[in-house]
């Protein structure tokens, strides 16, 4: 089949059977190719009967094509001995190339929270480059002055306030993004987590590494005490360790009057319920000192 001319200027897409060794992975593509049951069960399904959905490919120089959507079809067939896959040629930007393949990717069933995060913070960042865009999948136009992270909300089914939770996690250190991921840290605490400096998350990580544990009072608790000023990792386990120790007993005692009355007669007034108890407490306590 007779491949596009790439300087012809033309946008129309295209179809045609490429060699595999000519595609390249979208640059910083947030979306992780696993060799896990799903990527088992796609094998199982190009062997039988190909594969169904061309990839969505992009003209790049040096005559290569970057991958928009279709990383996994690509891995699964390389690992099925393909030589060649079908791909749809689209002439895009960079901003234009980023929508698009966010956008085909965020409709998998099984999405980590890291995953999502970096793929919201670069269409963020796609979308604030354009200041303006027709969406690619809606097809309506996003004016200047609306927050990029509402625009993504429209999309997505979630609030803007937590897209930008999402976007807030790629400020972790990787460890404890990881963490994230494999559901040993909290959602919200990692955002918290988030607004501190790199080198206290780093502690933070040993922390959890030794305790199996972190409490969302003691990231509070931490982040108030870093408004003042910055400390060392001695003060900070001192401030963990004060918001995890055992709380007081609680020494309230009540006798519901039905219990109390049964013990004195009936004209025996709340006062003179009192002094007896007392007088009664007190020869406990001198007994007690014998």
């Amino acid at each position: 089949m007779t491949e596009p001319n790439r300087q012809s200027g033309e946008n129309e897409e295209r179809i045609i059977e490429i060699e595999i060794e000519r595609l390249r992975p979208f640059k910083e593509h947030p979306f992780q190719v696993k060799d896990d049951k799903e990527m088992f069960l796609l094998q199982e399904s190009i062997e039988k009967y190909g594969i169904l959905n061309p990839l969505i490919v992009r003209p790049v120089p040096d005559g290569y094509y970057e991958i928009i959507s279709g990383h996994r079809r690509k891995h699964a067939a390389e690992k099925l001995g393909y030589r060649k896959v079908l791909v749809i040629i689209r002439v895009l930007s960079e901003d234009d190339s980023i929508l698009s393949m966010v956008d085909s990717n965020l409709h998998r069933e099984r999405i980590s929270y890291s995953e999502k995060a970096f793929a919201y913070k670069m269409k963020q960042e796609a979308m604030k480059h354009q200041g303006s865009r027709t969406d690619l999948t809606l097809g309506q136009n996003v004016p200047k002055f609306k927050r990029t992270t509402e625009a993504i909300a429209d999309g997505t089914g979630e609030s803007y306030k937590q897209i930008q939770r999402y976007i807030r996690l790629t400020e972790l250190i990787p460890e404890l993004l990881d963490l994230v991921d494999n559901k040993k840290l909290q959602f919200t605490v990692a955002v918290d987590i988030s607004y501190i400096d790199k080198e206290v998350q780093e502690w933070i990580y040993e922390y959890i590494s030794d305790t199996g544990f972190i409490k969302p009072k003691q990231i509070a608790t931490l982040r108030n005490q870093l408004n003042d000023g910055p400390i060392n990792q001695i003060q900070m386990l001192s401030i963990f360790n004060n918001c995890v120790m055992a709380k007081k007993v609680s020494r309230s005692l009540t006798f519901s009057e039905k219990k109390l009355t049964k013990y004195f007669p009936d004209d025996y007034t709340a006062k003179d319920m009192e002094q007896v108890i007392e007088s009664l407490l007190e020869k406990w306590m001198q007994e007690q000192s014998c």
